[in-house]
């Protein structure tokens, strides 16, 4: 396994090791006993899996407010996506700092997205299933996002916005400037 530490503070993306041959391949993309001997050490409670059908179909950028706050583990089991993180953990040395990565099916990256991050993608390829695994159970109350388009975040996506498929829900949340923010760097 391969760890490899990101310009995000506590964002790191996860190789498996991958066996191929002329079959296909074999990779175990979850063994609590390497993720904790690489200090990676969540206590993973619940895994999720989306369907996005069409090429840009984003869906973001989305986070769990204290004291149901979500570390999450994502990756593309299908398909190609452009998997974003904001740094939204106030006083953190990242803070308001953006990075996207490409998660495929191909290169099985899987992305660890810490507490106090907000998290979206948008699909490159059709037929793009997306699996994560979560440690904290999904709450209506504490669900939260912040606006995919935040001018003063400035995310480059990799297509133009009136190309991207969104929920209503996706496209009303508010800047990160005008969000009320619950995350504080180290009390996380």
């Amino acid at each position: 396994m391969n760890i490899i530490e990101t310009n995000l503070k506590d964002v790191k993306i996860i190789e498996t090791t991958v066996f191929g041959d002329h079959r296909g391949f074999f990779t175990e993309s979850y063994s609590k006993e390497q993720f904790f001997a690489a200090g990676i050490t969540h206590q993973f409670i619940q895994d999720n899996h989306s369907l996005s059908v069409e090429p840009g179909v984003l869906r973001g950028m989305h986070f769990q407010t204290p004291d149901k706050a979500q570390t999450k583990m994502v990756r593309a089991t299908t398909g190609v996506i452009y998997d974003v993180l904001v740094d939204i953990r106030v006083g953190s040395p990242t803070y308001g700092l953006w990075e996207g990565y490409i998660l495929s099916e191909f290169n099985h990256r899987q992305l660890l997205v810490p507490k106090g991050f907000a998290h979206g993608f948008v699909t490159l390829t059709p037929n793009c299933n997306v699996q994560y695994k979560v440690d904290e159970l999904y709450s209506k109350e504490n669900d939260g996002g912040i606006a995919f388009d935040d001018p003063e975040i400035g995310i480059i996506w990799p297509m133009q916005k009136d190309k991207l498929i969104l929920s209503d829900k996706d496209m009303k949340h508010p800047t990160l400037g005008e969000l009320e923010n619950p995350f504080v760097y180290g009390e996380i």
